[in-house]
């Protein structure tokens, strides 16, 4: 999983200079043509923000807090695979098209077919692997977990719609949007839906630190593309008023999700979680717990990412000696 991860992160991170950087020589440079440039700087923003998500979670060396990126990116490339299919006479494959654009779009093609079944390949290794998941130790703020609710509902919901009948749907964008643009779009706000429902299971600022940093360059990515395409947002309508308060609640949640991950260092919890912290049905002290993911110390198996070496055979470091 952390090679494919790894693997990912390159690839967003080059469609992201394609997009976000050239978002006006789409024509030569990408997969298919998009004449309006904020919705390709919007394409662009989300791939970089997947670039930290992946990336990060890529280093992560328990599953449990690598495992946020999976879902998302594992929907959003079979959703996108889709659009493509269904709108194949868009891209850019014709013979009169340049040998290099030509190429980059069979490029496109087969990453979209072969990531998914990469990863479901990984997932079956991963699900092999022995081991629990480390308890959860650092909560976030009940306002968090109501934002991170409504966000997977609207962003979900929203984003159905717009792949399953972008016709109708799209007017209701703050930009304009064409067919194809539209189930693009759709699928990057279900892969966010389905990032903020798996944070909500995960529960835990040390889990959702890789998906707070994506949060937080995903808001200011956006922010960067309205403010260099002003006259292409509808900023009287009640899609451009609402889009902006979806950037700000996500900016929130991802500095929330981050400091409270960041209070966590270096094993020291907060001062309210010290004592005896519950796992299961046992309660494990202080002194006999594994801030940095398990080990015979504290008695607990944790689950690695897979290809990753568990930490049972020793007494954490972490841990005062005696």
């Amino acid at each position: 999983m952390r090679r494919l991860l790894y693997a990912a992160a390159v690839l967003v991170l080059l469609a992201g200079f394609q997009l976000f950087v050239f978002t006006g020589r789409t024509d030569t440079h990408f997969a298919w043509t998009i004449a309006n440039p904020l919705a390709a700087a919007f394409l662009g923003a989300g791939y970089w923000a997947s670039f930290a998500i992946e990336a990060l979670s890529a280093r992560q060396p328990v599953w449990a807090n690598a495992r946020i990126a999976v879902p998302t990116v594992f929907v959003f490339t079979v959703l996108t695979l889709v659009a493509t299919l269904l709108h194949l006479d868009k891209f850019h494959l014709g013979g009169a098209v340049p040998a290099g654009t030509r190429l980059v779009t069979w490029i496109w093609i087969a990453i979209y077919v072969l990531v998914p079944l990469l990863m479901l390949i990984v997932l079956a290794t991963q699900a092999r692997t022995p081991g629990v998941d480390p308890a959860r130790t650092v909560l976030l703020p009940g306002w968090v977990y109501a934002a991170l609710a409504g966000q997977a509902i609207i962003l979900f919901g929203f984003g159905v719609a717009l792949f399953a009948a972008p016709g109708p749907t799209a007017p209701l964008w703050p930009w304009q949007l064409t067919p194809l643009l539209a189930q693009a779009t759709g699928a990057w706000l279900i892969s966010l839906g389905v990032a903020a429902g798996q944070a909500l299971l995960e529960r835990d600022a040390r889990r959702l630190r890789p998906a707070m940093v994506a949060y937080l360059l995903l808001a200011v990515l956006q922010s960067i593309a309205v403010a260099r395409y002003p006259g292409q947002f509808h900023w009287g309508s009640a899609a451009g008023v609402s889009y902006l308060i979806f950037l700000a609640t996500i900016l929130l949640t991802g500095l929330a999700g981050l400091s409270r991950g960041s209070s966590w260092m270096g094993g020291v919890q907060p001062a309210r979680d010290r004592g005896r912290i519950r796992s299961g049905r046992r309660a494990l002290s202080a002194r006999g717990w594994c801030p940095r993911g398990g080990c015979a110390g504290c008695r607990r198996h944790v689950r690695p990412a897979a290809g990753q070496p568990g930490r049972t055979g020793a007494r954490c470091s972490s841990l005062p000696a005696g």
